[in-house]
């Protein structure tokens, strides 16, 4: 079995809470003053966020940044 990367886990932890907030990727990238294809991106791991970005997305899911980090160790 393949690990999952931390860029993945991420992406992961990232779409559950978008989903769980009721945000679609251009919503949320919208109230993260993102494009929506960054979000995009971020969803499928195909880019590593900034801490900056981390923050800015949970600010607007309404979560504690750690909470798009868990599980990454």
């Amino acid at each position: 079995m393949r690990a999952v990367s931390p860029v993945e886990h991420f992406a992961s932890n990232l779409r559950a809470a978008r989903l769980a907030a009721g945000f679609s990727q251009e919503a949320l990238a919208a109230a993260c003053d993102l494009h929506r294809t960054e979000v995009s991106l971020l969803e499928r791991a195909g880019r590593e966020p900034r801490l900056t970005t981390i923050v800015k997305l949970a600010r607007a899911l309404a979560v504690a940044p750690a909470r798009l980090l868990e599980g990454i160790e």
